[in-house]
């Protein structure tokens, strides 16, 4: 998120013009201004993932128009060098967290396909796949700790734009966090697929053998588009 200078209050939000257009004015809200002045005042004091630059990756890597599905998580990794603005994405050469290993087992149980050697979804988000968090920062080794803070009236924002604007969308929502959205989706419009978090502490409740993969393809297939290649290339 840009700050703000004393030449420039309400700086331009790093967005991509095809986002900025439906939700430029979700950063002129009282609860947003309140949240890049929270963030401000957090990043000088404690350490805060991802960084600036890579808070709205998930929206450069997938514009408005491309989106097909939407994965929703909870809030960034709180490690370092994990975040880099994508749900569950880790860079190449950082270890996959476990969540994102559960994610990759239950590929390989559902369609076949090999656990990659590396974490990065950028492969996903190029197909139409927007990877948000409910929250899309957080303090380092404290999660949830920027829960409650603003972010979620944005991606309630951004889940409502997608639902107005498209039909057929599949949302993928994991966890309690996300599946609180789904109030914000017309589930007569759109597929939504919910299931337990896959972090090692829920993953056995519901998430492995969810099949959410195979149904997203089933259903974008229906529709006569192209199914997502879960593969992730070396």
């Amino acid at each position: 998120m840009s700050e703000p200078t004393a030449d420039n209050p309400s700086p331009k939000p790093k967005l991509p013009e095809s986002w900025l257009e439906v939700l430029g004015d979700a950063f002129r809200t009282p609860h947003m201004q309140a949240l890049r002045a929270f963030l401000i005042d957090e990043q000088k004091q404690h350490t805060v993932y991802p960084p600036n630059r890579d808070i709205f990756t998930a929206f450069w890597k997938t514009p408005f128009d491309a989106v097909r599905a939407v994965i929703l998580g909870q809030d960034p990794y709180h490690g370092p060098g994990q975040a880099h603005g994508m749900c569950f994405s880790v860079r190449r050469g950082v270890v996959p967290p476990p969540s994102l290993q559960n994610i990759f087992r239950e590929i390989n149980d559902e369609i076949g396909i090999p656990r990659p050697n590396h974490g990065e979804l950028t492969c996903w988000a190029e197909q139409g796949v927007l990877l948000l968090n409910a929250v899309l920062t957080v303090r380092a080794r404290d999660a949830n700790s920027h829960r409650g803070k603003g972010w979620e009236p944005f991606t309630d924002r951004v889940i409502a734009e997608l639902d107005a604007r498209h039909e057929g969308l599949v949302f993928i929502l994991w966890g309690s966090a996300a599946r609180r959205k789904a109030a914000r989706v017309d589930r007569h419009r759109h597929l939504i697929l919910e299931s337990p978090h896959p972090s090692p502490l829920s993953a056995h409740r519901g998430f492995f053998g969810c099949g959410h993969f195979v149904k997203t393809n089933a259903h974008l297939e229906a529709r006569g588009e192209a199914p997502i290649d879960w593969s992730v290339p070396d």
